[in-house]
């Protein structure tokens, strides 16, 4: 089963995070969470706590199957550290996959990694996303080259989840 990195700070959309990892696990996939420390306690939009897994220092990119980039303030707030630019760069790169939802793309905005891509996120992020060079679409969830998974918003999330475990069974 794949084992799954997850960078998430304070401010992430509750639902963007919780309802794929509990369907990664539900699966048999493993979520790890990381953060800029391990045993942060951090809070999301909704009220939700969570405590970090690994401090992004701590982890390298080849120690995992895949990336999920929850939205909420929390891709925004992360775009800001290299560490997870470059983390986030290096699943690209690598063509694992990698699953962002509403403003997750930020991230991978950032990181140079959608130009020509097909790719959804957010309306407030569309016109950043067709600057990076993509191919926006304003669907549900979107799937490119058998890698990456992005949808709009929490109510997307059964096609996100749906999508992105299918490509977990690759």
């Amino acid at each position: 089963m794949a084992k799954i990195a997850t960078v998430i700070t304070d401010l992430f959309e509750d639902s963007e995070f919780t309802e794929p990892a509990k369907a990664f696990e539900e699966a048999g996939h493993e979520v790890v969470t990381i953060e800029k420390e391990a045993g942060a306690e951090i809070e999301g939009k909704k009220g939700a706590k969570l405590k970090v897994d690994k401090g992004i220092d701590d982890v390298k990119p080849e120690d995992f199957d895949a990336l999920l980039i929850p939205g909420g303030f929390a891709p925004d707030i992360l775009r800001a550290d290299d560490r997870f630019v470059e983390f986030a760069k290096a699943f690209m790169d690598a063509k694992k996959p990698v699953f962002a939802i509403c403003h997750g793309p930020q991230l991978l905005i950032t990181a140079k990694s959608l130009e020509g891509r097909d790719a959804t996120g957010y309306k407030s992020i569309k016109v950043d996303m067709e600057y990076a060079g993509v191919n926006y679409a304003d669907k549900e969830v979107v799937v490119c080259q058998n890698q990456l998974v992005t949808s709009r918003t929490p109510a997307d999330m059964p096609a996100f989840n749906r999508e992105s475990l299918k490509l977990l069974e690759k």
